[in-house]
């Protein structure tokens, strides 16, 4: 089938969900889901310690921040080469084979801090090559969905990733810091070991994973490209990457002006946890409900609502004084969001040929989180030069710019034109 055929098939209305359909009845989503948790645990579990283990050997807080900077951006930088090769080559044994890199990355940091011989080039090194593990079984993973579960499911599918990162999130954390209270070198085996299991997990597919072509593939260059051309002339991608990269760098933003206030008031890190915490038990539920909303409410108002509904959370963040409060509003913003993502990341697979899945999501995400990436930094800085209020007012305006945007694009979430 060609691919005009195929963008034919798959660029109707979302379909119906249907309510007995679990996914997790089908063996091989049941170990995709899984391994994804585990991946995510034991992330959680170490990359909050490292650098607490280099300024532990010594190494000043500058370099340790510099560690994990350059290890994250390595991360965006290798996400749109993988997505080439992820709808180029067989997805199963990039995604095993990328573990395994991952687990060897890790597996030498923790004889290293084990043996007390810890160096920062090789820290950064070992966490360089993981974050570029991480983004090409990422990139794999991209495009298993379709071959998963039928087209009816991708709604159900995608809200259980999405509670299950929501969960790795809240529970990784902590799990790090019980592990780093036996041995700092833990959370790393810890992490080294989850990797092995996701190879593991990842080989036992069985499910044939390899993405459809029409011939032998062109130039690397004239690959990317395409990926790239793609999501600039299908208009609802184009409408996906405004919204995400915007939610995205606002969210950011709320949560670390919500950390930079609550400090500034002489709140500890006990309740500075707290308002993560209940952050991530608002996503965890978010995540949750778009089954069951999707079935119920057409998903143009799903966007349009939640996006508007963003805006008077946001604008409590300014007149907010205590924890708990900061907490909630932001559970409030998290159990909003899960909805919107669900709704566009089904549509999307739906109008994206299998041959650019992988492409598709790596154009998604590298957008999304590059502009995360900038968050921090801008909280920080606007936090200190106008103040708390000041910032969480300016965020709920900018939510309000991309509630009307979306407003304006609805039909667009149901195949219509704008």
């Amino acid at each position: 089938m060609g691919e005009a055929d195929e963008k034919v098939k798959h660029s109707g209305p979302l379909l119906p969900e249907a309510p007995s359909s679990s996914p997790f009845r089908r063996r091989d989503f049941t170990l995709f889901w899984t391994a994804g948790a585990v991946d995510g645990l034991g992330t959680c579990a170490s990359s909050l310690f490292l650098p607490l283990i280099l300024l532990g050997a010594g190494y000043p807080a500058g370099l340790a921040g510099l560690v994990a900077s350059v290890a994250l951006v390595s991360g965006l930088v290798v996400a749109p080469v993988a997505g080439v090769y992820a709808d180029r080559w067989p997805r199963k044994p990039m995604m095993y084979v990328a573990a395994l890199v991952a687990a060897g990355a890790m597996g030498s940091v923790f004889v290293a801090v084990a043996l007390g011989h810890v160096v920062l080039v090789h820290v950064l090194l070992a966490a360089v090559v993981e974050q570029a593990a991480g983004a090409t079984y990422g990139a794999a993973a991209s495009g298993t969905i379709r071959r998963l579960v039928p087209p009816e499911g991708y709604s159900r599918a995608i809200g259980y990733l999405q509670a299950r990162d929501q969960g790795v999130q809240i529970v990784g954390p902590t799990l790090g810091g019980v592990l780093y209270q036996l041995a700092r070198w833990v959370p790393l085996l810890a992490d080294a070991v989850s990797f092995l299991l996701v190879a593991v997990l990842s080989k036992a597919i069985r499910t044939d994973l390899t993405p459809e072509r029409d011939g032998p593939p062109p130039s690397f260059t004239r690959d990317l490209a395409e990926g790239l051309r793609f999501v600039c002339a299908e208009p609802f991608l184009r409408f996906v990457v405004v919204w995400t990269a915007g939610i995205n760098a606002l969210l950011g933003a709320l949560y670390f002006h919500a950390v930079f206030a609550s400090h500034a008031r002489g709140a500890g890190p006990s309740s500075i946890g707290l308002i993560l915490t209940l952050a991530g038990v608002g996503g965890l539920l978010g995540a949750l409900a778009p089954p069951w909303l999707v079935r119920r409410v057409p998903p143009a108002r799903i966007v349009t609502g939640a996006s508007w509904a963003m805006v008077p959370t946001a604008a409590g963040l300014a007149f907010a004084s205590r924890t708990w409060a900061y907490g909630l509003l932001l559970g409030g913003v998290s159990l909003i969001v899960p909805s919107v993502v669900v709704v566009v990341q089904t549509r999307a697979m739906l109008v994206t040929p299998d041959r650019l899945l992988a492409r598709m999501g790596t154009v998604l995400g590298t957008a999304g989180q590059a502009v995360a990436v900038l968050s921090p930094l801008a909280a920080g800085v606007l936090v200190a030069a106008y103040g708390g209020r000041t910032v969480a007012l300016g965020c709920a305006g900018a939510f309000a710019g991309l509630a009307l945007y979306a407003t304006v694009r609805a039909g667009l979430v149901t195949g219509e034109a704008p």
